[in-house]
């Protein structure tokens, strides 16, 4: 059983259909059109650009804000690996911030304390990537000052996060642009594709030209600079608008599916969900965080029971700074993402899990705790 398969049905199939009959196989084509202006409204901004993947709009989004060598960007030490690749592909230093032991997002205060440190050392800070972990927003009612001081623009991953808020604004709306991912094993799929929204026009303007290899505006292939093949394709597209369709009630299916892990752990001492109390989470990934110490086992072993069950968990990401690939590479660090990467564990979550399937890996977690209790 797997963490987070694709949701996918007849109403997905209707739409593929009716896309290829149309004769728009080819990339781009009306589909694609349609799927961008839905998104962004669904994330309250004025513009989207359909892309190839997450981390294509992320590298795009961050060549759109000037981003490039001699240049920092500030990631979360807590991410998946295409937030910081993204920064690498244009040449700038990645420079990493630890998080929030309580939500896995970033440590506010300790970027604010890092963008000073970062100033006063004569860095030239391009952006700042906060990434909204398993779906559950940054607290952008502090960050988004604490860049706007810094004069630090802001590009939201929020590749996990479509249909999560933050004080009533949707995920996606905070900072100059953000990113969406459609990947096979988020909220919602388009097999594989992503998208960047902004209120920037000339911003979606530039990414929407880098996407499509830097064409000029010419009856011949003329390029004045290098781009990129990234746009998403028609098809693709049409797959997005269905599952869009579909959004809410994907969302409240993992929503009870996070309730009911909830009231599993709740008598588990030592336990705790990962960002506990956050009304406006999309529950991709419920994780839960396992102090050894208080219940008397740890996350590793619940995964062991669960993997003998055939059920699929994963550990929370392994922080960056301690990935060999960016070894030597700079930041703030506290300790607090290493502790969730030992201590988290994240549990099946998909939309498409039926009854039959929730209850087994509800059943298999209540005869572990059990044993333990």
């Amino acid at each position: 059983m797997l963490l987070s398969p694709p949701d996918v049905g007849p109403l997905e199939e209707s739409y593929l259909i009716r896309a290829l009959r149309s004769g728009w196989v080819a990339p781009l084509g009306p589909e694609v059109d349609a799927f961008e202006r839905e998104v962004a409204a669904r994330a309250g901004t004025a513009h989207a650009v359909a892309l190839s993947s997450g981390t294509a709009a992320l590298h795009l989004g961050l060549l759109g804000l000037g981003a490039g060598p001699g240049r920092t960007v500030v990631v979360p030490t807590l991410t998946f690996v295409a937030t910081t690749n993204a920064v690498v592909y244009t040449g700038a230093e990645p420079v990493f911030v630890d998080c929030d032991p309580a939500t896995g997002n970033v440590d506010v205060p300790l970027l604010a304390a890092l963008l000073d440190e970062l100033r006063t050392a004569g860095r030239d800070v391009a952006a700042v990537i906060p990434v909204d972990m398993f779906g559950a927003c940054v607290d952008y009612t502090r960050l988004t000052p604490v860049c706007a001081a810094a004069g630090v623009p802001v590009l939201e991953d929020a590749a996990e996060a479509l249909g999560a808020s933050h004080a009533g604004r949707p995920a996606g709306a905070f900072g100059q642009a953000g990113v969406f991912s459609f990947n096979g094993n988020k909220i919602i799929t388009t097999s594989g594709g992503g998208m960047l929204v902004t209120d920037d026009g000339t911003l979606a303007d530039r990414c929407r030209y880098l996407a499509t290899q830097a064409r000029q505006p010419v009856p011949h292939y003329e390029h004045t600079e290098i781009g990129y093949n990234y746009r998403l394709s028609n098809l693709l597209a049409a797959v997005g608008r269905a599952q869009l369709r579909r959004l809410d009630r994907m969302l409240a299916r993992r929503r009870e599916l996070r309730e009911r892990y909830a009231k599993l752990f709740a008598a588990a001492p030592g336990v705790r969900l990962l960002a506990e109390g956050d009304t406006g989470i999309n529950c991709w990934l419920t994780t839960v965080v396992v102090d050894p110490a208080t219940a008397g086992w740890r996350a590793g072993e619940l995964a062991a029971h669960l993997h003998a069950a055939r059920i699929e968990t994963r550990p929370v990401w392994k922080p960056m700074h301690l990935q060999p690939a960016f070894a030597g590479t700079v930041g703030a660090i506290t300790g607090a993402a290493e502790r969730l990467f030992t201590d988290g564990l994240t549990l099946p979550s998909g939309s498409g899990l039926t009854e039959a399937q929730a209850n087994r890996v509800l059943d298999a977690i209540a005869s572990f705790l059990e044993a333990r209790a």
